[in-house]
């Protein structure tokens, strides 16, 4: 079996960023995603725009054009799947990584395809596989989804939509427009802080003239056939339902940093331990890349502000090379 002098685990924008690092700088590398190229923006919603403007999504200096300043996800895809096919990384898509081992100075990975051997492995799985349940009955109805993609769905239907961030909000917005009887349920008392600045306007305009109806200081606490059951500031109400948007955020896989070895603090932010200068964890020889690397705070770390781990990480891993080789 081949040793790969890295292996990296996820296929997004920063696993991208990750090989194309390893392979200017000579080192032997693959990448390994459990879909497709992308895979989590693959899965946003189809008419979604970015917060960042195109050249802050930009990896290893390569040129992001978009037609407007804020690229759409189809352009996204475009960009990085470009990148991977312009430039031949040497990527496994469709193959999920089932364990992780490690035997003295070196790594196995088994996945649902292969096995390899790495010196060293940089996790970068971002945190859109899991989502934060709301934990009421009727959570695993059919008509209950916490991803979202297409408004043309809802359209003249009853849909409530759980939650004030920008994921909620889009959606809201855009299913209105499609004709969806829309009803937003905001556990606060306003909507999220951190809404696109262009759209929490129109989110409020809407609210505010009854297009869109929103209950505030209010949860969900269960969910029926045909109606939901929600507690609110005036009390507990009955409201007629379709389909539930349950889009209250999501989460790194935990399980599976931990099954690594990596440590977490022991409060609700989860943060995984790792060197700030180095990217390596406290299992030597694993890295963290991306926004992994925030726990349960997945609002810290963006592609803007963590493509610069790609390098950071392949330096460190290039240094304790030579150092191994002077030894």
């Amino acid at each position: 079996m081949q040793e790969y002098d890295l292996v990296i685990i996820g296929g997004g924008p920063i696993g991208i960023a990750c090989g194309l690092e390893a392979k200017k700088k000579g080192l032997s590398y693959v990448i390994i995603e459990k879909g497709t190229i992308v895979n989590s923006l693959f899965n946003y919603p189809i008419n979604m725009q970015f917060f960042s403007s195109s050249e802050k999504l930009e990896i290893d200096d390569i040129p992001f054009i978009s037609k407007e300043a804020k690229p759409k996800r189809n352009e996204a895809l475009e960009y990085y799947r470009r990148i991977v096919t312009s430039n031949k990384l040497n990527i496994h898509l469709f193959e999920m990584v089932n364990e992780v081992t490690k035997y003295g100075d070196s790594f196995q990975i088994n996945t649902s395809k292969d096995s390899y051997l790495a010196k060293n492995i940089i996790v970068a799985t971002g945190f859109y596989d899991l989502p934060n349940k709301i934990n009421v009955p009727g959570e695993d109805l059919p008509k209950v989804s916490h991803y979202y993609k297409d408004p043309h769905f809802y359209a003249s239907q009853k849909l409530a939509v759980i939650g004030a961030s920008n994921s909620a909000i889009d959606a809201a917005l855009e299913c209105y427009r499609k004709g969806a009887d829309v009803t937003l349920i905001i556990r606060g008392s306003d909507v999220g802080q951190r809404v696109k600045y262009w759209v929490r306007p129109d989110i409020i305009n809407r609210i505010e003239e009854g297009s869109i109806k929103a209950y505030y200081n209010s949860e969900v606490k269960e969910i029926l056939e045909e109606e939901l059951i929600v507690d609110t500031p005036e009390g507990k109400k009955h409201l007629p339902n379709d389909f539930v948007l349950a889009l209250t955020g999501y989460m790194p896989n935990f399980e599976f940093l931990e099954h690594l070895g990596i440590k977490l603090s022991k409060d609700e932010k989860r943060l995984p331990q790792y060197n700030q200068d180095t990217m390596e964890t406290n299992v030597e020889g694993l890295y963290l890349a991306g926004v992994i690397c925030g726990g349960m705070e997945t609002h810290k770390w963006f592609i803007e502000n963590s493509r610069i781990h790609a390098p950071i990480i392949i330096q460190s891993i290039l240094e304790k090379m030579q150092w191994v080789g002077q030894a």
